[in-house]
């Protein structure tokens, strides 16, 4: 794809810093930032060779200097976009750098869309839709285990795992359209018996695949962490001492916190989402009641739940009353305040909580957190959540086009043992195939891709 106009942005974060770049990329890239750089070798850009850095200054209208620069050549269509694409190196400054962009700007250019650079590598077929997600996730990674995550899907394993699923549905497409096409060569036996096999296991590594979906999306996004417990048991006073730092309001008033308060925190490379509650009690404070509700809300959506318990007091009627409500999902339950006189032990709380893990902690003294900390991973263990070298499901857009993949080949399935025409057959086949392939962004709407796009920063 051919795009007639030239595009430019600072692509670096905003603020101060030892450098700023201005990224240029389009069909006059090259012929805009001469008008504005005067190399100290007196050549032109267009007199370079591609992939050469050159030293000089970019003026104004006037031939008044704005900044010192070094500027990056590289011409189509080894470059991210395709497109001849050079990158201003200023100061790194707010001021130079929008001095400069504006020249750019004034010569030609336009300013960029959000993610207008990674649009076009994906419209000119530099990467798929699989990796431009991929490009998202690597600059959001918060650990080394979700950057590995992120890393493994730009250089495209999963891109190559549903092209090689495509070729298999392509193999099975062919076989049938032939045999729609010249039925007199039709063998005795029905056709489709001979691919069942086929596609079962075709569908198993599908589901395989699916599998991952969940523990890709924790490895991107964190595995959401409910801290949740009666007002006062210490759990603002657990945030803190796990991020070693004063992120939540800690005091001794009942209900301090009214809203949930979010921190990721960082265990050997897996990262989790902690989320700080309010208070879950029976209340007439109306915003205290809200804090309440949304407390409960973060529990159906977890991950994994921290229930507190001051085991310095009597267990109420509320917190048994919660603790039956957790039943059923993950719980690790953390008794705390083991620097006061204990009047509950981990023998009587196992009475509620059965094989559920119970640590005793003390978040004022800073005690036991080391062993919460291995029972938070002990989760990750259990669920099997690892990176190697296969394809994982990182999103929710990926994961339903699979889904519907594989709804499609149950069809099949169903289809063949109802003993259907081959050509109702082939339907279904056509589906799976463009619901895999929209997972690598062929034949999406324009709308979808445009969506997509706008999570991404201005020089992106």
């Amino acid at each position: 794809m051919i795009y007639n106009d030239t595009i430019a942005a600072i692509s670096t974060a905003p603020g101060v810093g030892g450098i700023g770049i201005i990224r240029v990329s389009g069909l006059d890239a090259v012929e805009i930032v001469d008008k504005v750089f005067k190399a100290a070798s007196k050549k032109t850009l267009k007199e370079a060779p591609s992939h050469t850095i050159h030293y000089g200054h970019i003026l104004n209208k006037d031939g008044r200097v704005i900044d010192e620069v070094l500027v990056m050549l590289m011409k189509a269509p080894k470059t991210f976009t395709r497109e001849d694409v050079v990158e201003i190196n200023c100061h790194g400054g707010p001021v130079p750098l929008e001095a400069v962009l504006m020249e750019v700007i004034r010569n030609g250019a336009r300013l960029a869309d959000s993610g207008e650079f990674t649009k076009r590598a994906f419209l000119n077929g530099r990467i798929d839709l699989a990796q431009v997600e991929a490009i998202m996730d690597i600059i959001e990674a918060k650990t080394e285990v979700s950057l590995s995550q992120a890393v493994n899907q730009l250089e495209g394993k999963l891109s190559k795992q549903i092209k090689e699923y495509q070729d298999m549905l392509i193999q099975i497409i062919a076989r049938i359209e032939v045999s729609i096409d010249y039925p007199e060569y039709d063998e005795d036996e029905p056709l489709a018996e001979d691919f069942k096999d086929d596609i079962r296991a075709l569908n198993d590594k599908l589901k395989q695949l699916l599998a991952t979906a969940d523990t890709g999306k924790m490895i991107r996004e964190g595995v959401k962490t409910a801290i949740v417990g009666q007002p006062n048991v210490g759990k603002s006073s657990l945030l803190n001492a796990l991020l070693e730092e004063n992120k939540a309001i800690v005091t001794d008033i009942p209900g301090t916190t009214r809203d949930i308060v979010e921190a990721y925190l960082n265990i050997e490379g897996m990262p989790f989402l902690l989320l700080d509650t309010a208070g879950i009690r029976e209340t007439e404070d109306i915003v205290e009641k809200i804090g309440v509700e949304r407390s409960k809300e973060s529990i159906t959506q977890a991950d994994v739940v921290l229930m507190l318990i001051d085991s310095s007091r009597e267990l109420d009627q509320e917190e048994i009353a919660l603790m039956n409500e957790l039943k059923g999902r993950q719980v690790i339950f953390v008794l705390n305040k083991t620097d006061l006189t204990p009047v509950i032990t981990q023998e009587i709380l196992k009475a509620y909580t059965g094989d559920q893990p119970i640590v005793s902690i003390s978040a004022m003294k800073q005690d036991g957190l080391n062993e919460l900390r291995q029972a938070m991973k002990n989760f990750i263990v259990n669920k099997g959540i690892s990176i190697g070298q296969e394809a994982t499901i990182s999103n929710q857009r990926q994961k339903q086009s699979l889904v519907k993949a594989i709804e499609s080949l149950d069809k099949v399935s169903d289809t063949i043992d109802m003993g259907m025409p081959e050509d109702c057959i082939a339907i279904d086949l056509h589906d799976a195939y463009g619901h895999l392939g929209n997972i690598v962004g062929e034949a999406l709407k324009d709308e979808i891709i445009n969506e997509l796009f706008t999570r991404f920063c201005l020089g992106k």
